[in-house]
């Protein structure tokens, strides 16, 4: 059976509507991703304090600010990896923090919903977390098969088209140890790939990484962000990354979102006397 391609057309977006002001960048339709009054706590500890903002379809945004401010938190509660405390997230119009009862009211998701709302969604993690004892190629197809019922032909027929895609086409009969830090997270990048996510979430997706390895990490996602039309979010520190492949940067602190643009908004001129200090320290 035949693959289909990766998608080639980037569509417009638009910057989200956070809990600021933020520079209209004209995209029309509603947004893929919503949070909508999100708080996040671990017991009296609020990490999210009441988030709003939105990502348009094919947008890519970059999340900023300082270590414990929430960034990924919003990333694994996407990845329907942690709950809500309150408020709900949308996506694609759709509940994902929750569920329709009979009545239209809202009421937590159920376990077979978030299975369901996931196949959605691809994460990149800072650890590579692929199987040891799986070889490149299982690694990135057992996903497709077990989870979305895809014919095992076509999805290794996908693998290797995505492996070729990350350059490692020469790697698909590898055990991960047999890999370098860079190589493993290109396969984990074509592995969040193989199951054809409208959104990817990446996680400080080179910290783990030797300094060497990180440019041909970043050149590759920068690619994937030009040439496709995944909707993208970024938790990273990487600021000349941020720079390239973001239309939006959100900069974070204290669980809210407290100043949103362009990126040559928000690196050359920014507002918020945070977002200065923040930028003056890591560039």
């Amino acid at each position: 059976m035949a693959t289909e391609p990766l998608p080639l057309q980037k569509t417009a977006a638009a910057g989200p509507e956070g809990s600021v002001a933020v520079a209209a960048t004209a995209a029309a339709g509603p947004p893929l991703i919503r949070f909508d009054d999100v708080v996040k706590r671990y017991g009296d500890h609020v990490v999210l304090d009441r988030l709003g903002f939105s990502v348009r379809r094919g947008e890519h945004v970059t999340l900023i600010g300082p270590s414990g401010s929430g960034k990924t938190t919003i990333l694994r509660l996407l990845m329907t990896l942690e709950r809500v405390s309150d408020g709900v997230i949308w996506v694609d119009g759709d509940p994902l923090s929750h569920t329709r009862a009979p009545d239209g009211s809202l009421r937590p998701a159920t376990e077979r919903h978030l299975r369901e709302a996931r196949k959605k969604i691809g994460m990149v993690f800072q650890q590579f977390n692929l199987f040891p004892h799986m070889r490149v190629l299982q690694n990135i197809t057992e996903a497709p098969v077990s989870v979305l019922g895809m014919d095992r032909d076509e999805a290794e027929a996908r693998a290797r088209e995505l492996l070729e895609l990350v350059g490692l086409s020469g790697k698909i009969d590898a055990h991960p140890s047999q890999l370098s830090g860079g190589q493993q997270q290109r396969v984990a990048i074509a592995r969040a790939l193989a199951m054809r996510p409208e959104i990817l979430l990446l996680d400080e997706v080179t910290s783990a990484l030797d300094p060497e390895l990180v440019a041909g990490v970043l050149e590759l996602l920068s690619d994937i962000a030009r040439n496709t039309d995944i909707t993208m979010l970024c938790v990273t520190h990487e600021m000349n990354f941020a720079r390239d492949v973001s239309e939006t940067v959100l900069m974070f602190d204290s669980g809210r979102v407290i100043e949103s643009g362009s990126p040559e908004k928000i690196f050359s001129d920014p507002e918020h006397e945070r977002t200065r200090e923040f930028l003056t320290a890591v560039l």
